[in-house]
């Protein structure tokens, strides 16, 4: 499906104009979709991927042959195990198929839980250095 006379994608944009219009169309909804979900996370390529980043990995998605691969963490996957269920997933990806309209206000769903959750363990992180700080001083 990509063209093979492509350089690697550095960017999302790029990743996106390797594909023919009609996946095209549909990857530039996904990212839409993940950028409304998600308006503070930043963009970037990894593992060869359009991902979101916000406190850490947020969600990765990526073309393949018959699907659109979504890569929420095995979290993501976990809380939303019965709405996916139509899906094929594994223990931190999903499969939307190309044939069956896309899910987007499932992945919103998805990608909000994710912001949630990253947000909460950067908090937990932050606590936890805030209050190592605070036992040191005190020694």
């Amino acid at each position: 499906m990509m063209k093979s006379d492509t350089q690697v994608p550095v960017t999302i944009d790029e990743y996106i104009a390797q594909y023919p219009p009609a996946m095209q169309e549909l990857l530039a909804q996904v990212r839409k979709t993940i950028r409304e979900a998600a308006p503070g996370a930043t963009e970037c390529i990894s593992y060869q991927m359009p991902t979101f980043r916000l406190e850490g990995n947020l969600v990765h998605f990526a073309a393949c042959k018959q699907h659109i691969g979504f890569y929420p963490s095995p979290s993501g996957i976990r809380a939303f195990a019965e709405a996916l269920a139509p899906y094929v997933t594994s223990k931190g990806a999903a499969q939307f198929l190309l044939d069956k309209p896309m899910p987007y206000a499932l992945i919103a769903d998805i990608v909000r839980f994710r912001v949630q959750e990253n947000l909460e363990k950067a908090a937990a992180r932050k606590a936890a250095r805030a209050a190592g700080a605070k036992t040191k001083k005190a020694s």
